[in-house]
This record gives C-alpha cells, sequence and structure tokens, in this order.
C-alpha cells in the first residue's frame, strides 16, 4: 500500500516543486528589478549589462583576490609536486610547505605573523608540557582565553606595546591575522589532543574498520582511518606542527583537518581521488562560480538584507529573500571551502568535504549539521561530543557544543541566540527521534502514517532552522518580533501557509531521494 502510494505522489511533488522554484524566480527577478535603485552593494557586472550583488564583504573580498589566490595555488601546487619527485617524505616536504606557507602569511599579516608564531610556540611547549599528563585540559583553557581576547583587543595593535612599536601597525597586511586564527585555535587543539591521545591504548580498531569501509577495503584510505590511528612520537615535531597550523591551502578557512589525518599525508599523498577525479572536482567548482555570477547579477537577496530593504515588503517577499539568502550563503561557503579543498587535493593533502549535501536536501537538524561546514562537525565530534560523554549526555553537549561554536565565531550576542535557538529546536527533535526508534511499525498503515508524520515533523524543523540562522546571520535577535508579527498578522498567515505545505512537500522528496541512493547502493 505505502510504496504503491509513494509512486503515485512522486509526479504531484515534482510538479509542485517545478511550480514553486518557478514562482521564486519570477518573483526574485521582479522585486529585484523593482527595487535596486535602493540597494547597497550592487555594482557594475559583466552579464547583460546588469548589476552585480557584491554586498556580501566575503564573498567580496574572495572574488576580489580569486586572481593571486589562483597564482599562489599554481606555484604552491608546482613547488609541491616537483618537491615530491625527488622523493622528500613528511620532514622534508613539512619544511618545504612551511617555507612556502611563511611567504604567504607574510604577505596577508605582514608584521602580525610575529602574534601567530608567538601563540603557536608557547602553544607547543605547553602540549609537551602537559599534553600527557592530567592536566591536558590547560589546553582548552590556553586556548579559549586567545580566542576570547584576539577579538577583545582586534589583533592586539603594536602600539599597546609602546609608542616605539606604533609604526608596525602600517604594515598589519592586507587581512586580519585574529579572524584566520580562530582556525588555528582548532589545529592547536586538534596537534595537543592527538598528542595526548597517542601516548595512551589506541581505541582506534584498524583492522575492523578496514574490513567495514569500502574505500579502505579497495586500496585506498578513508579520512576516518587516517585520523583514527596513532602516529609515531617523532611526527609530533615543531616542523610538522607550524606546517601544520599555517598550511596555505587550508589556511584562510579551511576545511578543518585534523592534525593525524594531516601528518599521515604527508608521507604518502592521498590515494581517494585520481588525477581524473581531481581536474572533475575542480571543473565542477567553475560552473559553480558560474551559478554564483548568474545569481549575483540577477537576484540581490544579500543586497536586500544588507540594506533593509526587505522589512517594508510584503510577507510573500519577505520569504522569497530570506529563502535566497540562506541559498546564497550555502552557495558562497560551497565555493570557498571547495576551492582551498581542490587546492589542497592538488597538493596531495585529502580534508573533509564541508558541503557534502546541498542546503535544500536537509529535512533534520542533524542531517543539516552535519551536512554543513561538515568538517567542523568532524573535529566537535572528535574534540569535544565524545569527549564530553557522547550519547550519553547528548541533552546537555548540545549546550556546550553550539555555546563554543558560537563564540569561535564571534562575539555576538545574535549568534549566541542563534546557538541557543537551535539548541532549542534540537532538544524537541533528539526526543522524537529517540521514541519513534523505539517505536516499531508493522502494518502498512502505520508506516504510511509514520512517513505522513515525519514529513509534518520535517517541515517545522525547516522553518526552525531557517528562523534561527536568519536571527544569527541576518536579521538578530532584536528582530524576531518584526519577523514574527508580519507572518503571524492576517496577510502573513497565508504566506505561513503555504511555506509550511512547500517545506511538507520538499521533505516527501527529500524521502524519495534518500531512498533512490539507498536502492542505488544497494545494487
Amino acid at each position: 500500500m505505502t510504496s504503491s502510494w509513494q509512486r503515485k505522489e512522486l509526479p504531484f511533488l515534482i510538479l509542485y516543486a517545478v511550480g514553486f522554484y518557478f514562482i521564486i524566480i519570477r518573483r526574485s527577478l521582479q522585486i529585484s528589478r523593482d527595487h535596486y535603485t535602493k540597494l547597497y552593494g550592487l555594482r557594475p557586472g559583466w552579464i547583460s549589462d546588469r548589476l552585480n550583488d557584491v554586498s556580501d564583504a566575503q564573498w567580496r573580498n574572495f572574488r576580489g583576490n580569486l586572481p593571486i589566490l589562483t597564482l599562489v595555488f599554481g606555484i604552491f601546487a608546482l613547488v609541491a609536486t616537483v618537491s615530491r619527485s625527488y622523493g622528500l617524505k613528511a620532514k622534508g616536504m613539512s619544511i618545504v610547505w612551511l617555507l612556502l606557507s611563511m611567504a604567504y602569511l607574510s604577505y596577508l599579516h605582514g608584521a602580525c605573523i610575529v602574534y601567530i608564531l608567538s601563540i603557536a610556540s608557547a602553544n607547543y611547549l605547553l602540549v609537551k608540557v602537559c599534553g600527557r599528563t592530567k592536566y591536558a585540559f590547560l589546553l582548552w583553557i590556553f586556548n579559549l582565553t586567545f580566542l576570547i581576547c584576539n577579538r577583545v583587543y582586534g589583533g592586539y595593535p603594536f602600539s599597546l606595546l609602546g609608542p616605539k612599536w606604533a609604526y608596525l601597525d602600517n604594515y598589519r597586511g592586507t587581512f586580519r591575522w585574529h579572524i584566520c586564527f580562530n582556525f588555528v585555535v582548532l589545529r592547536m587543539i586538534s596537534f595537543g589532543y592527538d598528542y595526548h591521545w597517542a601516548g595512551h591504548d589506541n581505541r582506534f580498531d584498524q583492522e575492523k574498520h578496514v574490513q567495514r569501509c569500502n574505500n579502505c577495503s579497495s586500496g585506498k584510505t578513508c579520512y576516518q582511518l587516517l585520523q583514527g590511528r596513532s602516529l609515531k612520537s617523532d611526527t609530533f615535531s615543531l616542523t610538522i606542527y607550524l606546517c601544520y597550523l599555517i598550511y596555505a591551502p587550508l589556511y584562510i578557512a579551511g576545511p578543518i583537518i585534523s592534525f593525524n589525518a594531516f601528518a599521515s599525508q604527508l608521507d604518502t599523498p592521498q590515494k581517494t581521488y585520481s588525477v581524473q577525479d581531481v581536474v572533475w572536482y575542480g571543473l565542477r567548482w567553475i560552473f559553480s562560480l558560474m551559478l554564483m555570477e548568474t545569481m549575483t547579477h540577477f537576484f540581490y537577496y544579500n543586497a536586500f538584507a544588507i540594506s533593509g530593504t526587505w522589512k517594508y515588503l510584503s510577507p510573500l517577499d519577505i520569504f522569497v529573500i530570506g529563502y535566497g539568502v540562506l541559498n546564497f550563503m550555502w552557495l558562497k561557503f560551497f565555493l570557498l571551502w571547495r576551492y582551498f579543498r581542490f587546492w589542497s587535493l592538488v597538493n596531495g593533502i585529502e580534508a573533509p568535504e564541508n558541503m557534502p549535501r546541498c542546503l535544500n536536501n536537509c529535512y533534520n537538524l542533524e542531517s543539516f549539521w552535519k551536512n554543513w561546514h561538515a568538517s567542523f562537525n568532524k573535529w566537535l565530534v572528535r574534540y569535544m561530543y565524545i569527549p564530553l560523554g557522547g550519547t550519553q549526555r547528548k541533552l546537555l553537549n548540545v549546550w556546550v557544543i553550539f555555546t563554543f561554536v558560537a563564540i569561535w565565531h564571534d562575539l555576538e550576542w545574535k549568534l549566541l541566540s542563534w546557538a541557543w535557538l537551535t539548541c532549542i529546536f534540537f532538544v524537541p527533535e533528539m526526543i522524537v527521534k529517540s521514541a519513534a526508534n523505539a517505536l516499531k511499525v508493522e502494518s502498512s498503515f502505520g508506516k504510511f502514517l509514520c512517513r505522513e508524520l515525519s514529513a509534518v515533523a520535517g517541515a517545522i524543523t525547516i522553518t526552525c532552522l531557517m528562523v534561527a540562522n536568519l536571527v544569527g546571520f541576518v536579521i538578530g535577535p532584536s528582530g524576531i518580533n518584526w519577523f514574527l508579527s508580519r507572518f503571524l498578522q492576517k496577510e502573513g498567515l497565508p504566506t505561513l501557509g503555504g511555506m509550511f505545505i512547500t517545506f511538507y512537500v520538499g521533505t516527501k522528496l527529500m524521502f524519495h531521494i534518500s531512498e533512490a541512493k539507498k536502492n542505488v547502493r544497494g545494487r
């Protein structure tokens, strides 16, 4: 009964989705055309004489610096390839990459490279002294202190050290060092705890993993194996440590890779991707870049959010802009992270994929956070979630972890609001999931009912995710009352109802996609 109904509903679901995106595209074009004179951050573009939305500072900087980044990419790849051809292994490759990365950092941060090396050296000394003792927790205190102080003191102007050092503030480079240093903090903690665990019995069963893992059993090496197996003591040297912290391809934005996984690939470059796979990966990135250029030339989503103009639109148009902003953010981070991951792959270092699944193919919070900044999720699981007790303290752990994630991003109330809102939405989902897993449904009607209830729950979750992310990254906590008032008044209720139905249909489509993938894997 259920499978027959699923086959019958699929054409209607697809038809609805096509209609939905037709309305979104048509309405986006219309409001962008009607209001472009009121928007900030639009610049002359190169597609059909249209203006280009470069209102997002992060995207504008990346796009503007893409030529020089690609030049550095090419030089780095050439030197690394030549070095490997001469048979350089871990220590030799770490020295080559360290020298190249130091030159790269000198351009980025100028004299501020002194701060990076000083804090990194102090952390290395702390790891060597306390890393294999019961005082390893001091690594967390040390790194959290600098994470917060770096932001509070704005990267420490040299004038704070005295008038005679003030002239160095004219040589701070092109990029604020304390912004990039957030990633360095994660790497310093990773190095410290991988060193700590290397001195204890390794619970990771390599043989069992190779038998169960499709990648590893076929002769390749997956990320979990690279991360899980222990390294020799001489791998935790100062040279390899510094190389890991400032490795140029992953320095600015990640993806985040554990020390074990990084150091394991110094001797033997990654084997998961063939040359053809890496080339195809790069070509797909270029296609995605063209998609982004098309979006920013025709749909001014972010400019509406930055300008505040969307607050005066109808509830339907507010939804269109809100949905568009989230898709813009997803595609922006997708392009940034994949560019740097591609650079790293060319050099033989495989980092985790940060966006393995599209934003529009996640219907619960757990799957969303496993697929948005996925390398950070893996880091959080390894260095926070499991040490804090894992599934035994899951309801408590999410509050600690999301609060850390908010502070790691920046010291802003709207990010803490985003973190705590996410936790509020997360807790009911975990309780319902736990209850659903304990409940076994045998009848066809029961399975049908469970599927429908799951679709309704998915629609609610997507709505909550949309609200939480808009609060955290667009409107802030002060905008919650305005946002709710626009949709809970008479004019907004039809849009709210249509939005919920759309998310319900979208969730059911995601069920079909998931089942199709399972069928393909099972063949």
